[in-house]
């Protein structure tokens, strides 16, 4: 399954499993967690071994996410957006404004490649040698990409109760991000109906 680093981001904010939401970097040990997990993501970009987080680096990368989850709300609009963040969203145009300042933090310059035995090609490469700058840009960079990726036109946030994540729509019908959400809308709608239809007959008496 196709996994993009800025959908990874938005969703450290998830359900908790008993009704409420959890935060997964709400410490710095959290996001120490987040990044080894995202080492495939992160590879030649920021080495597992460097990516510890103290809490000024935690405070960044929460910045980054609510500029995330900010312009993933436009993007479903006018669908609504996630429940966890809806009345405390930045501003779109600061959000924009933040990604683009974060991103341009770290210099990159481009440098051919050419092995003996295939064809030319070009890398980017960073001059720079903070790990932070470097991994702040990245994620940065990341939700550019995304936002500016044909992926962006079936991005939801998932409707099913108390659920809170965005995804990204895999084909055609997929109403919620998991099965277990679907499981779970679909007896809410039921339970819905039963009190409905009850109600119903309690006042036809």
């Amino acid at each position: 399954m196709e996994r993009w680093l800025a959908l990874e981001l938005a969703s450290t904010i998830r359900h908790d499993g008993d009704g409420g939401v959890t935060d997964d970097l709400a410490t710095p040990h959290g996001v120490t967690r987040w990044l080894q997990a995202q080492a495939d993501l992160l590879a030649d970009h920021v080495p597992a071994g460097e990516a510890t987080a103290d809490e000024d680096l935690r405070a960044q990368v929460v910045g980054v996410r609510q500029a995330v989850r900010a312009l993933f709300a436009r993007a479903v609009s006018p669908a609504p957006p996630s429940a966890a963040d809806a009345r405390q969203l930045m501003p779109a145009d600061q959000a924009v404004a933040h990604l683009n300042t974060v991103a341009a933090r770290e210099t990159v310059v481009p440098q051919l490649v050419w092995p003996p035995d295939g064809a030319p090609a070009v890398r980017l490469v960073s001059t720079e040698n903070d790990p932070t700058v470097r991994l702040l840009a990245l994620l940065a960079r990341a939700a550019i990409d995304f936002l500016n990726g044909p992926q962006l036109s079936r991005l939801r946030a998932c409707s099913a109760p108390r659920c809170v994540r965005y995804f990204v729509k895999s084909h055609g019908r997929q109403e919620w991000c998991k099965p277990s959400c679907g499981n779970r809308a679909r007896a809410a709608r039921h339970y819905r109906r039963r009190r409905t239809a009850a109600d119903g007959d309690s006042r036809s008496l």
